[in-house]
């Protein structure tokens, strides 16, 4: 016989949903039967498998440990280790600094993404158990392109990676991005569009007009500065599909510098040369939180910045804007 009982990250999820975690490798009508038969029970006591987990509930499984350990799958854990540049954490969430070159998701087993760092962060910092892992995983709540650095919104605990999900899908905070881009901009603008994506080259296309299978899409955004080829602009993403400041911008005539999908080759090559550029110069540098209740209270009307990068910052200033991302950005 095995006893759980049921932690927070555990708590307000059914007992089905919670076995399918725990005997992940089972067909749902194995832990039906073992309920009706009360191989496994919640609380001392026959279940349905609907009932609705509260915290300090004990689940029993009566099975062999031949049984568990097949249905259960195997143990290991994904994690890896690197120095995170932690903008905030509490004990629900974390606001990460992510670099140019990671993965926000897992995409590829034999490269770790974010996920796999935070989960090696929260084990050394023993906020986090590998048995837990088994019910509950700490995940991202938004996803940057691999090359576009700045903050990732992540969920420690299973209320806060819920209650940051929401607000990134219900569109009520307000991401902020820094770029370079080609061209002298120097009124602000919002624009709108449609954009479709092509799956088999993974490249995103904007129309002006409504086009079947194309998502509507709004950005708007303000020049910072510029230097007479190029604009540091400041972007705000109010809709968030993919590659859409890349690729709108692009529309628009003004590609980022570095953006081998959508930008000029020509000008990405003087950058290359020049400063060892081999991504677009896109960061996520800045998150305003509106009024929250309950969990993530707190946070209710702050905002957060992350430092562009380290090259990044070596272009601003090569390229005579440091004045303008200063007086802007203080």
């Amino acid at each position: 016989m095995k006893q759980f009982v049921i932690e927070e990250n555990e708590a307000g999820q059914r007992l089905d949903k919670y076995l399918a975690k725990l005997l992940k490798e089972a067909p749902k009508s194995f832990f039906y039967k073992m309920l009706r038969k009360k191989n496994i029970t919640l609380n001392n006591k026959k279940a349905t498998g609907s009932e609705k987990l509260c915290l300090g509930d004990t689940v029993k499984l009566f099975l062999s440990d031949d049984t568990y350990e097949k249905f259960a799958g195997a143990s290991e854990v994904w994690r890896a280790h690197c120095n995170l540049d932690v903008v905030y954490e509490d004990g629900d969430i974390m606001l990460i600094n992510k670099p140019p070159g990671m993965l926000s998701q897992p995409a590829d087993e034999s490269i770790p993404s974010l996920v796999e760092y935070l989960i090696g962060y929260l084990l050394d910092k023993g906020e986090l158990t590998e048995e837990a892992l088994s019910t509950f995983k700490p995940g991202v709540c938004n996803r940057l392109d691999r090359n576009t650095s700045g903050l990732v919104a992540a969920g420690k605990s299973l209320a806060g990676l819920q209650e940051l999900s929401k607000l990134f899908h219900d569109r009520t905070l307000h991401k902020y991005y820094l770029c370079l881009a080609q061209g002298v901009i120097k009124n602000e603008k919002y624009i709108k569009g449609y954009l479709h994506k092509d799956e088999k080259c993974n490249k995103v296309v904007v129309y002006d007009e409504k086009t079947e299978g194309a998502l509507p899409i709004e950005t708007r955004y303000k020049p910072l500065g510029d230097n007479g080829k190029t604009t540091l602009l400041e972007v705000e993403l109010i809709t968030g599909r993919t590659h859409q400041i890349r690729a709108h911008l692009a529309a628009e005539g003004h590609p980022l510098i570095g953006d081998g999908k959508y930008g000029r080759e020509g000008v990405n090559r003087r950058y290359r040369e020049k400063y060892g550029l081999t991504h677009q110069l896109l960061h996520a540098y800045k998150l305003e939180i509106p009024e929250l209740e309950g969990k993530l209270a707190d946070l209710s009307n702050r905002t957060f910045t992350a430092g562009v990068p380290e090259l990044f910052y070596k272009i601003i200033r090569a390229e005579q804007l440091e004045e303008s991302y200063h007086e802007n950005l203080g």
